[in-house]
């Protein structure tokens, strides 16, 4: 080779390695990190920020190597399952700032059952989450029961696997979720990587069926809400905030002779047709016994009734009617079933909906009148009013709605209505009970949880978690007297919805619009999304 060939070559050479090193320069430049060049998981890292799941731990850094802790992991998840933080203002722990970024995501894994806290009162946000916890809490995210029975899982190091988490690391490890090391272990005392974190959400996601899942809209099931103490305007803000999409104004009340009086208002049907939403109007009694006596005794007067409440639906172009008559005497069993018979025959005709709401059987006076087969039969549904467990006149100061009462009460229910016909109805109200010296009742006062969530921030309580009754408890002492109250939140509501969804019922109602918190809906409507999953086949 000549001099100038060598020139040539030489050339050729530094621009090349120019051309390569500045094509590296660009390539690192474009990366959404300054730290994942050559990290394993860089393109984990990549799609998964892409997908606005994981960010950095600073705007230009990710910190592949560094532990993830439990406040970002849960975060991560959260992403993952596409919920959204939820600003509630009910916390037992007390290292949880509300300001804190994390807060609100660490609430919404905590209302569906996702995570939990260190101890009753500290969730330890900043520690690093260990392998083993890692597998735990991506098992209860993807709904995974324990790996089989006796399963093998080939690590060097099975024995260091702590017996709570065993079952949870046998499941993601068949799942090809998570992996041992070079060396056969599975190291389930260490933190786990930020890059790890992302190799195995990533996986995840290359579930085709899962993916698709994450990605699908909620299943729409009935969402009713009743409106109370609400203008029009109030009502439909409310429910545009909601997943309410069944309304249900209080229009129509049935007198003693069948005359019903008339409250609709045309604008409130039209502004539910513009937005997608049905309208069952419910017909009231006012809990007048005498009065629902006379109408339902007597056939003239039921028929009345009947007429005219149909031609309100056909007038108004109503979607169907929510009967909610109480206090019914016994007497007139026969006679209520009759007139759900007849309106219901004559509903149909219009291709209307008809509902009833009945209350808890406990065996009392109180629900004699509901031949809750029957009604089940002629009715489209029967709307169960899971609530007032403990209310104003009782003795004992206790929940509303506790987890056990609303589960009893749908299993003696579903042994007479078909599950499909049944709608669970939540309470969007609560009590503040005052408690004499010896824990008896003095009295108690009806609170909407905007007023409950008042008292909890002005006598700075932290409310404790009772796991049976599926409610938080908060006590405080008021001019001397002591109060308790059992709190209804997202948490308690997002258990009571999966008892619908595990007994697969109709839908959910709630008494009342307007009774709730702002936080509330995030907190239904992350519900709709992740009791919808199944994330089942592989």
């Amino acid at each position: 080779m000549n001099y100038k060939s060598t020139r040539v070559a030489l050339a050729a050479f530094v621009l090349l390695f120019v051309i390569t090193n500045v094509q590296s320069a660009v390539a690192e430049s474009t990366l959404p990190f300054d730290d994942i060049s050559r990290s394993y998981a860089k393109q984990e890292i990549i799609d998964l920020y892409n997908k606005k799941i994981i960010t950095g731990t600073s705007d230009r850094i990710f910190s592949p190597a560094q532990s993830i802790s439990r406040a970002e992991f849960v975060t991560v998840l959260d992403r993952l399952l596409r919920l959204e933080p939820v600003a509630t203002p009910v916390s037992p722990f007390a290292d949880m700032p509300k300001k804190a970024w994390y807060y609100g995501w660490i609430q919404a894994a905590v209302q569906l059952g996702l995570a939990d806290g260190v101890s009753t009162t500290s969730f330890a946000p900043a520690k690093p989450v260990t392998r083993q916890e890692a597998a735990v809490l991506l098992s209860r995210a993807l709904k995974q029961p324990g790996g089989a029975a006796g399963a093998d899982m080939s690590f060097e190091d099975d024995s260091l696997i702590a017996e709570w988490a065993i079952p949870s690391v046998m499941s993601v490890h068949e799942l090809g979720l998570m992996k041992g090391d070079d060396n056969g272990r599975f190291r389930p005392a260490d933190p786990i990587t930020r890059q790890e974190t992302a190799v195995m959400i990533h996986r995840v996601l290359q579930n085709k069926k899962w993916a698709a899942e994450l990605a699908a809209k909620p299943k729409e099931s009935i969402k009713l809400g009743w409106q109370y103490s609400q203008t029009t305007q109030q009502y439909e803000q409310n429910v545009l905030k909601s997943n309410v999409n069944t309304l249900s104004p209080r229009w129509y009340f049935a007198g003693a002779t069948g005359d019903v009086s008339d409250n609709t208002d045309k604008t409130l049907v039209d502004w539910a047709k513009k937005n997608n939403k049905k309208v069952w109007a419910m017909v009231g009694n006012r809990s007048d016994q005498a009065a629902t006596h006379q109408m339902l005794s007597n056939s003239a007067s039921r028929n009345a009734a009947i007429t005219k409440l149909t031609a309100f639906v056909q007038k108004y172009e109503l979607d169907g009617l929510n009967i909610d008559f109480e206090n019914v005497a016994p007497q007139d069993r026969a006679a209520l079933t009759a007139f759900i018979t007849d309106l219901s025959k004559k509903l149909h005709l219009l291709n209307a909906t008809l509902s009833i709401d009945v209350s808890p059987d406990r065996g009392t006076d109180w629900t004699d009148a509901f031949d809750f087969a029957a009604l089940g039969k002629q009715a489209d549904y029967v709307v169960l009013m899971g609530y007032d467990e403990h209310w104003g006149g009782t003795s004992e100061a206790g929940p509303n709605a506790s987890l056990d009462f609303d589960k009893a009460s749908i299993d003696k229910l579903l042994r007479l209505v078909p599950n499909e016909k049944v709608i669970l109805a939540l309470p969007f109200y609560n009590r503040d009970w005052d408690l004499k010296k010896d824990g008896s009742v003095e009295s108690s006062e009806f609170i909407s949880f905007s007023q409950q969530n008042a008292l909890i921030e002005q006598y700075a309580i932290r409310p404790k978690w009772n796991a049976k009754e599926g409610l938080y408890t908060a006590s405080y002492v008021k001019n001397g007297v002591n109060h308790k109250m059992w709190v209804e939140d997202g948490r308690s509501l997002s258990a009571k919805y999966k008892l619908a969804v595990d007994n697969q019922l109709a839908g959910l109602a709630y008494w009342y619009i307007g009774g709730e918190s702002a936080d509330i809906w995030t907190s239904m409507k992350n519900a709709d999304r992740f009791l919808g999953y199944s994330f089942k086949g592989q």
